[in-house]
């Protein structure tokens, strides 16, 4: 038996999505030409724009298109960059140079904010508790009038754990911060609304909801007048997103995120009903089955598809191979940080052992998978832990 239980890596192509980008091909123009193609494919692309827009709550005009999550939370980040540089270059040195974020965020995050300490930034990362939840007494502690940025990602990729990003920026604001949550793993998944939580940067990512890859999105609250939010492009180039993102559209890329977007916004409920009772099935099952196992993560406030297991006396890696033997793919965490030997950071700051930490998988469910699938890994896995622990060193 075949089982796809990686969701949160990638996500297979919609039927309906990939219907409406074959489809599609007929709009082939450049979208910013003024000629009649490329008008009809500047109107697809718009068209796409609102769907995006009214899956997260947002006006039209605030969603720009970007290559996906990394160039979107690195748009943020550089912007804050030039932020600081162009008052130092006026004469006016910002007296606001100090980023705070998690200890949990994903890779492209943590890099951006490693940089921008090694121009000479402030960066406080957060610390979380036992489920992942930042520590909100950290955060007031971490505010002050030179607060700059606050990026805190609404739901973790790893775990699972959904942060309360309305209480979150009302303190950033409070301190006179700007906002950004990385919702790439809560979009499609849980309500997102940018009015309601009030942020004033919001990342998302087409192929985490069945649609294409290389393509997503930066919400970006105003957009024009005194209460938007600055921006600076991170590519340089021609016109387009109102020369905040240079580069010939993706035309097809962009349509298709449309249409998942659509699907998306259209089916929340539904998802939650469908995918949550198959996350606790396998959770139940797994606990029932093995001893000594570990569920990672927040109880009640995660993901509906999102399920992360330690399993101490076997390692990650060994386990991953061993389910791969079996057809099941699952994964130890961010595909971003794939190859590397180190327990997840996630897991990590959780205060969970280092042992357990090795020992951690990740099983992201999605549209697709079903209660036999389900059974086969309950049945499958718990064999394959019981002989990696026989032959592990870690016991």
């Amino acid at each position: 038996m075949k089982v796809y239980i990686d969701y949160n890596a990638t996500t297979p192509l919609n039927e309906a999505v990939k219907t409406a980008m074959i489809d599609d091909f007929a709009f082939y123009g450049n979208a910013s030409s003024i000629h009649t193609t490329g008008r009809l494919a500047r109107a697809r692309i718009e068209d796409a724009r609102s769907k995006v827009a009214a899956l997260v709550g947002a006006k039209q005009r605030e969603i720009i298109f970007t290559s996906g999550g990394s160039e979107s939370n690195n748009t943020v980040f550089q912007t804050m960059r030039i932020l600081v540089e162009r008052g130092a270059t006026e004469g006016k040195p910002s007296v606001r140079n100090e980023i705070v974020t998690t200890a949990i965020e994903h890779p492209c995050v943590l890099n951006s904010a490693n940089f921008l300490r090694e121009l000479g930034f402030t960066v406080t990362f957060l610390p979380v508790d036992k489920y992942g939840v930042i520590k909100i007494d950290a955060l007031k502690a971490a505010l002050n009038d030179k607060t700059l940025l606050v990026s805190v990602m609404a739901a973790n990729n790893e775990i699972g754990t959904i942060q309360d990003i309305k209480e979150i920026t009302a303190l950033a604001k409070s301190a006179g911060a700007f906002v950004h949550t990385d919702a790439v793993q809560a979009v499609g998944k849980i309500p997102v609304n940018v009015e309601e939580w009030g942020v004033d940067y919001l990342t998302m990512s087409a192929h985490k909801i069945y649609g294409p890859k290389g393509v997503g999105a930066l919400y970006v609250r105003g957009r024009s007048g005194i209460a938007a939010a600055p921006l600076f492009p991170l590519i340089h180039g021609g016109h387009q997103e109102d020369g905040l993102r240079a580069g010939t559209y993706n035309n097809l890329g962009v349509f298709g995120f449309g249409k998942a977007a659509e699907i998306a916004k259209q089916r929340l409920a539904e998802y939650k009903e469908t995918i949550f009772p198959l996350r606790e099935h396998l959770r139940e099952g797994l606990v029932k089955r093995m001893p000594n196992i570990t569920v990672n993560g927040h109880p009640t406030d995660v993901i509906p598809n999102t399920l992360n297991v330690s399993f101490p006396g076997a390692e990650g890696e060994s386990i991953l191979l061993a389910m791969d033997l079996a057809g099941i793919d699952a994964s130890t965490g961010s595909a971003c940080a794939s190859g590397s030997l180190a327990p997840s950071h996630v897991i990590m700051a959780m205060g969970v052992e280092s042992e357990a930490a090795h020992g951690s998988i990740r099983f992201s469910l999605g549209w697709g998978i079903t209660r036999e699938a389900i059974d086969y890994i309950i049945d499958t896995l718990p064999p394959i832990i019981e002989r990696l622990r026989s032959m592990s060193t870690l016991t």
